[in-house]
């Protein structure tokens, strides 16, 4: 590209203009493989511009068919411009807006023409000064309220539009005598396009924000699993090629997953907040604990703070010597690899909406991890070895065990989730692979044996889990090989 540009330069205004239309090319190519890559990544993308588009088309037959614009007239406008601004990706985005306007609009207009016939009463004069004295006082106080979060989180959009229309509605009653008639239509229009705009976003490929929600949650809590699943061999291996020179620091893309999950906040929130305004759909029922999913991936997010951290260690140039390193090795790895093991059960149970308890065995045995650990610090820092060189492998434990106290925490409040949510019960069929528990074969054996007194007995001995059990049976008759 940057040959290109020197042989332009070059060339002077001539080989600009001779390499215009190439470039011209380059760009719409560019554009148009942005575009489908867009789509591609989303396909319900494509789909939301078609059912804007179908919307549009149909709140347009109160201008296009006859009957319908004599019944309206200009006011089916309202509709149009309804549909352009309340229409959103989400069924819960679009109802939230599509309820805010109608009923900001509704009551917003009812109080202006209220205030248009108060201030009829104060004479012509007096008029234009008590319609001017309540624009204030009303804009005044809806407008600080937009300051108050609980209102500004979910109820913003309807405030603005009660407003505008409660202004308008006051200021035009002063010179418009059909004022009803005028608010009515504006209402009826307004109320078209809001329900046409919920029909087609609710009946026509619908996108739920809880279920995004839901994803988004497990997606976060499977990419820290991801990190701590790998870091304990990144880490430790890199001590291990140390000494050969081999490049340690190659492919580490499973250690930046964890930073998309740093700034989820306000996409969660969105979701939870446009959640609410949801009906009950699928496995998500009216009254569903989206409270919880916030909790949860607020934790998430202090895990992520604590493997950003750890993540630090990994590409520090100050490594602790070697010797330090292995000898807290096979408690870390066990640590992270439980931990890891621990929120994947949990990831997986959230996304299937299961009970997580597949995730306690693995819980407490990172709680034995940590003790592991604190064993061989103590030990290391008895034999008085240089303080400058415990200090980085502290730090790492240090941090590991705050990682282990999060997942600890996530655990809880997905058991608690799965109550509220009514998760089903696990069955074996939904337990992940690589939590299930291997099938014991039994070995055993069937011995004759003689005792003293001439009675035929039978010895059965079980092998399982390095445990033996005996069982001692008398039979009446001797017992026959080979069956």
């Amino acid at each position: 590209m940057e040959i290109e540009l020197a042989t332009q330069d070059k060339a002077g205004p001539l080989g600009w203009f001779k390499a215009l239309p190439v470039n011209f090319k380059n760009k719409v190519v560019n554009l148009v493989r942005s575009i489908k890559k867009l789509g591609q990544d989303d396909p319900r993308r494509v789909m939301h511009s078609l059912k804007v588009g179908v919307a549009l088309t149909l709140v347009s037959l109160l201008y296009y068919w006859r009957p319908l614009y004599d019944g309206f007239g200009v006011s089916g406008m309202w509709a149009v411009l309804t549909v352009v601004v309340v229409f959103e990706f989400t069924v819960g985005a679009t109802l939230s807006k599509g309820l805010n306007r109608g009923f900001a609009t509704l009551s917003a207009g009812a109080l202006g023409f209220g205030a248009h016939h108060l201030a009829r009463l104060f004479g012509e004069k007096g008029e234009p000064i008590v319609l001017g004295l309540l624009v204030f006082l009303l804009a005044t106080a809806s407008s600080f309220t937009r300051f108050i979060p609980r209102i500004k989180a979910r109820y913003d959009y309807g405030v603005l539009i009660f407003i505008l229309t409660f202004s308008m509605v006051s200021v035009s009653g002063f010179r418009v005598d059909e004022l009803f008639e005028l608010a009515q239509d504006r209402l009826s229009t307004i109320a078209i396009g809001g329900a046409t705009c919920i029909i087609v976003s609710i009946c026509v490929c619908p996108v739920w924000a809880g279920e995004d929600l839901h994803k988004l949650v497990a997606s976060n809590i499977e990419k820290l699993a991801n990190y701590l699943e790998g870091f304990g061999g990144e880490y430790f291996k890199d001590s291990e090629d140390e000494e050969s020179g081999r490049d340690s620091k190659g492919d580490k893309a499973f250690l930046q997953g964890y930073k998309s999950v740093l700034n989820s906040k306000n996409t969660e929130e969105s979701f939870a907040n446009f959640a609410r305004w949801e009906p009950g759909h699928g496995r998500f029922h009216f009254g569903h604990p989206w409270e919880q999913y916030l909790k949860i991936g607020a934790l998430a997010r202090q895990c992520a703070y604590r493997i950003d951290a750890l993540n630090g260690h990994v590409n520090s140039d100050l490594q602790a010597p070697l010797e330090l390193r292995n000898k807290i090795r096979k408690s870390s790895t066990k640590m992270c690899s439980e931990s890891s093991k621990a929120l994947k059960a949990l990831a997986f149970a959230i996304q299937t909406m299961t009970d997580p308890s597949a995730a306690k065995p693995h819980v407490e045995n990172s709680k034995k991890a940590i003790n592991e650990l604190k064993v061989v610090l103590k030990t290391i820092s008895l034999e008085k070895a240089d303080l400058l060189a415990i200090i980085p492998i502290a730090s790492i434990a240090s941090t590991l065990t705050e990682i282990t106290k999060c997942v600890k925490n996530i655990s809880e409040l997905v058991h608690k989730l799965s109550c509220q949510a009514h998760f089903k019960s696990s069955v074996e069929s939904t337990v992940p692979p690589e939590n299930q528990k291997p099938q014991l074969l039994h070995r055993g054996s069937i011995k004759p044996v003689l005792d003293g007194g001439n009675d035929d007995h039978v010895i059965i001995t079980v092998h399982e889990s390095n445990e033996e059990y005996s069982l001692q049976n008398e039979f009446s008759q001797p017992p026959k090989l080979g069956q």
